[in-house]
């Protein structure tokens, strides 16, 4: 099929009215799902500014890594939007009386209701594919990215005659650095063995990377170490010496977590790497995973019944769009409430795609039937 054959057809099947009201719904979705989107980001931003005070990074590395979590946020905030845009849409054409002038030409409410059908629809497809691809990905990237700046990029991040807090075990002081990179005057609090505190001092030292891992040569210099039980001081004078600035094991492995995993082996967990004690969380994420697209559809449903259903009212009309909103609030409660439960019980798991889809089914039944209903029972009688 062509292009233009394609047009043609998408121009015979959606009216002009669909692509009105489809327009104002896909405009007020971006600009809603992005601005949420971008204020939780902002938000949650604000964790990670210790990075920045305690290790020095730059504004670029900062927006960098927090922006690796923006397909998360619009993965969370699109149920919610497509549920407020249909709302917010539909109830303002019934307030201008334009849903009126709709129905008065014969539109019927399948019909009123179907560009908010085909907005429900691409939020599904959108969220489905974050879910499955993106969200795993770019997640996986972050915790990468902040794995290296936590214990191996801080250490390239010293100032000259700033006390720079390498990790929550280790602080480093260095002089000066000359055009060379030799750092000068080199003074590191050492932590890591809470029970022999050590006290570094160099006279010089180089940076390298040993195994990805960075190390700091260090050359004239002596380590003191404090006795907890007997209290004595102990020095050891050295020429040269290697320090591990890490603040893991030299194999640089980390857990994983389940936002990073899989849908497969969320829904199947490798009982090398889950305990049997979570096996229960992990499945209850692959199976969010497989049915928050659906709350797109659902949520939507609500709005669409809440405007659609019974007569328009001349005047604005309050009590149904409440409900709605109530309802929706309601339900959000109940989805994270069973998933909580289902964690610990996985006889509930079932439950979760049931609450995802439920509502809409019943909503398009009480919005849809009386009108396939009638529309049978005229070709039985033709």
């Amino acid at each position: 099929m062509s292009a233009r054959s394609l047009l043609l057809w998408y121009r015979r099947q959606f009216l002009t009215l669909d692509h009105y009201v489809l327009r104002q719904l896909l405009i007020a979705l971006a600009a809603t799902t992005g601005g949420l989107a971008a204020l939780i980001w902002l938000m949650q931003s604000l964790h990670f500014v210790s990075l920045v005070v305690d290790r020095g990074l730059s504004l670029r590395v900062f927006i960098g890594l927090t922006s690796l979590l923006m397909p998360s946020f619009v993965a969370v905030v699109m149920p919610i939007t497509t549920f407020v845009v249909c709302l917010f849409i539909y109830q303002r054409l019934a307030s201008d009386r334009e849903l009126t002038v709709m129905q008065a030409s014969g539109m019927s409410p399948l019909a009123l209701a179907r560009p908010g059908l085909i907005c429900a629809a691409f939020s599904t497809l959108v969220v489905f594919v974050l879910n499955m691809w993106i969200v795993p990905s770019s997640y996986h990237a972050f915790r990468q990215y902040e794995f290296q700046i936590r214990n191996k990029m801080a250490a390239f991040l010293l100032q000259d005659g700033v006390f720079t807090k390498v990790s929550n075990t280790m602080t480093v002081y260095i002089r000066s650095r000359d055009q060379n990179g030799v750092l000068w005057g080199i003074l590191v609090e050492d932590d890591r063995q809470p029970d022999s505190h050590a006290t570094i001092l160099a006279n010089h030292g180089n940076m390298v990377i040993v195994n990805d891992v960075p190390r700091v040569v260090l050359y004239d210099g002596s380590r003191q170490v404090i006795d907890r039980k007997t209290g004595r001081l102990n020095m050891l004078v050295f020429k040269q010496d290697t320090m591990d600035f890490s603040t893991v094991h030299q194999t640089g492995q980390r857990d994983r977590d389940s936002a990073e995993m899989s849908l497969s082996e969320l829904l199947s967990p490798n009982p090398k790497e889950v305990s049997a004690r979570d096996t229960g969380k992990f499945k209850v994420e692959g199976w969010r995973r497989l049915t928050s697209p659906l709350t797109c559809f659902s949520f939507a449903m609500v709005g669409l019944f809440a405007v659609l259903s019974g007569a328009f009212s001349r005047h604005s009309n309050i009590k149904r769009p409440l409900v709605a909103v109530l309802s929706v609030v309601g339900l959000l409660a109940i989805t994270l409430l069973l998933q909580n439960l289902a964690g610990r019980n996985m006889r509930l798991i079932p439950l979760i795609p049931l609450v995802a889809i439920l509502p809409g089914v019943i909503c398009s039944y009480l919005l849809f039937a009386p009108e396939v209903k009638t529309s049978l029972r005229m070709r039985k009688q033709a």
